[in-house]
């Protein structure tokens, strides 16, 4: 199935509960264009909408880049007439995807720049290509980044502070070093195997379980440690009581593979 954004640039399918939203802009570097983030946006929807959904995965056709970030050129035109291209998007930095219900994963096909680094950290885990860069680049086009201040929880200050301020990239094996993408591949078509096989494990576990371990680490991160346990321990309390938690422990005593409701 597809969204209402145009197949040509934005992809969506959905099968054996497992999303893939796929940015189809080769030519452009898969740049985002108002279309694609209006399109983004919409296939969010569509996927927290669905039950079947367990899991979603966040990739881009093969041109040797993931997302060079925001369309500059059509950015340029818009300016040439008085508007800013932000002001004709909804939710222009994704900060939706931070609060998607089923976890996010990123399977980044190539060079992770500008806008393609803020989708990259708007999902839960990163699987990305050996020897690209990544980089937040908006200083060298008098843009801006608003959107890395979730990156203070995710890197060390002074790595946050050189990408944002310099614009330089780094080999994305550094990142990884410190945490930041969860695996390497050596192509785009291993990039993608992986997260596949990481969503079907993922997809496979217990949903009211996998959805509060998300909602419970995001709030922790806003919250702090002390509010953020308490938070978590609210966001639990359905997953202990629902007909899962009662199935888990049956099917392991009875050596079987769990049957889920998600209730």
């Amino acid at each position: 199935m597809s969204t209402d954004a145009p197949a040509e640039v934005l992809l969506l399918s959905i099968e054996d509960g497992i999303a893939t939203v796929t940015i189809n802009r080769p030519a452009a570097r898969n740049a985002l264009s108002v279309e694609v983030v209006t399109g983004l946006s919409r296939a969010w929807q569509e996927i927290d909408s669905r039950a079947d959904v367990r899991v979603a995965i966040l990739t881009s056709t093969d041109c040797g880049t993931f997302c060079a970030g925001l369309d500059l050129k059509e950015a340029a035109r818009l300016r040439d007439q008085g508007t800013d291209i932000l002001t004709l998007i909804d939710d222009p930095y994704q900060r939706c995807m931070r609060g998607l219900r089923v976890p996010l994963i990123a399977a980044m096909t190539g060079h992770v720049l500008a806008g393609g680094m803020m989708l990259s950290l708007n999902c839960d885990l990163r699987i990305g290509v050996a020897g690209t860069q990544v980089g937040i680049t908006e200083v060298r086009v008098g843009r801006g980044s608003p959107w890395a201040v979730p990156l203070l929880w995710m890197l060390p200050q002074p790595i946050v502070s050189q990408m944002l301020l310099t614009g330089e990239t780094l080999p994305i094996e550094r990142l990884a070093e410190l945490g930041f993408v969860n695996y390497l591949e050596a192509d785009p078509d291993a990039v993608r195997a992986r997260a596949a096989r990481v969503a079907a494990v993922i997809r496979d576990n217990a949903p009211l379980s996998v959805q509060a371990g998300k909602a419970a680490l995001l709030a922790a991160a806003d919250l702090g440690c002390t509010a953020g346990l308490a938070e978590a321990d609210r966001i639990y309390e359905p997953v202990y009581a629902s007909d899962d938690a009662r199935e888990g422990p049956l099917a392991f005593a009875q050596k079987r593979k769990p049957q889920w409701k998600g209730c």
